[in-house]
């Protein structure tokens, strides 16, 4: 049950992000994890609902991604009272961790409205599978032709918790 309540709550914070960026043709968030880690999206996150505190054409073209990563992380704290709970090293990474993310997101949506529409959920339960990996998710490689095989599991990043490659025994 708590697992299913976890889903629905990402989905409805997912939702909520997708409709509050929707006007920034830059951005699109498919997940909490690789949608993030380029600073747009939390750019455009606070500048759909606080226009005033910055000029988003400035942030949005002129910086690196650490640079996005870090407007962002100041702006929420100065101006909404969000500590700087995440490094931008951290997240400008080829896949940023998806609990991290998920954190501080929903910091921003207790603090900025929160109205989510039907048609926003809509959407999100309808973005391909692949779009919403999950860390507990895996890719499996397997080599079926040697006679005899050994496996092998080690960690691929954050994104992905193992690969299973088979190679021939000697």
């Amino acid at each position: 049950m708590a697992g299913l309540q976890q889903t629905n709550s990402e989905m409805i914070l997912l939702s909520w992000v997708r409709q509050s960026t929707r006007n920034y043709p830059q951005v699109n968030v498919t997940n909490f994890t690789t949608s993030w880690s380029d600073g747009l999206a939390f750019n455009a996150l606070l500048h759909s609902h606080r226009p005033d505190l910055f000029d988003w054409n400035a942030v949005a073209s002129q910086q690196s991604p650490v640079q996005r990563l870090d407007h962002a992380f100041n702006i929420a704290r100065q101006h909404l009272g969000i500590e700087k709970l995440l490094d931008p090293e951290d997240v400008a990474t080829a896949c940023p961790d998806k609990k991290s993310i998920l954190m501080y997101v929903t910091s921003l949506f207790q603090v900025l409205p929160q109205q989510v529409t039907m048609e926003a959920i809509r959407e999100v339960e309808m973005l391909p599978r692949h779009s919403r990996v999950t860390r507990e998710e895996h890719i499996e490689v397997h080599e079926q032709h040697f006679s005899q095989e050994v496996s092998f599991t080690f960690p691929l990043s954050s994104c992905c918790s193992k690969v299973v490659v088979s190679l021939p025994t000697l």
